[in-house]
């Protein structure tokens, strides 16, 4: 996975990325303030920056100018469309506005990993292949049929490995928000994956919550 440096100085913050994103399987460095930034930043191998705007010593804006072209998702109590665009035609990748929520925040990880090419573009574990680009799953080697909402489905869950995700927040990530249905869509969806792709003891239940990918 990704080694990925985060610029917050609000200690539960910086702390609370660093495990959600070391759940997932990245490397996480943790500094408070935009000077020890462009020390790490000078080492050469960080894959994406997780940066705050108002820091102490040097801010986010001007730590950015010396990134030398390492991924930058700005993260951000600054919420004004104006700020956005200013962080946005300096060249970051993605702004995100305080507060967040977690889930959001390790999707938009992803998507920047995914485009600049930091990440692998597939996922394997136990004999299971699955190809996020061309969208297909092999199990042993073989092609396992999955419909779309399957493959959504699984690709929330492997995302966001390790974590326990309830049923309410698997319709939305996968159906969207929109979806007109209940739970028990989930768990149908669950059940079948489960089953097609030898998943039983890999995605397990949480109790009175949801499900979670035990990787």
């Amino acid at each position: 996975m990704a080694k990925i440096l985060i610029v917050e100085d609000e200690i539960p913050i910086n702390e609370l990325i660093k495990r959600n994103l070391q759940s997932v399987g990245h490397e996480c460095i943790s500094v408070f303030d935009g000077a020890e930034a462009l020390k790490e930043i000078s080492k050469k191998d960080i894959d994406l920056i997780l940066l705050d705007i108002m820091l102490p010593e040097i801010d986010g804006y001007d730590v950015f100018q010396q990134t030398c072209g390492i991924p930058t998702i700005f993260l951000t109590a600054k919420h004004s469309l104006t700020d956005k665009v200013k962080g946005l035609k300096l060249g970051a990748d993605d702004y995100i506005v305080k507060p967040f929520e977690m889930l959001e925040l390790l999707a938009r990880v992803e998507a920047v990993l995914r485009r600049t090419k930091k990440v692998s573009d597939s996922f394997d574990i136990d004999g299971l292949h699955v190809d996020f680009s061309s969208r297909q799953v092999y199990l042993d080697g073989e092609l396992v049929e999955c419909t779309p909402k399957e493959f959504d489905l699984l690709e929330v869950m492997i995302n966001n490995r390790n974590i326990a995700l309830s049923r309410e927040k698997l319709l939305d990530l996968a159906w969207g928000y929109d979806f007109v249905g209940d739970s028990r869509t989930v768990d149908n969806h669950i059940q079948k994956l489960r089953k097609k792709l030898n998943m039983e003891n890999r995605i397990k239940t949480v109790y009175k919550l949801g499900y979670r990918l035990e990787v």
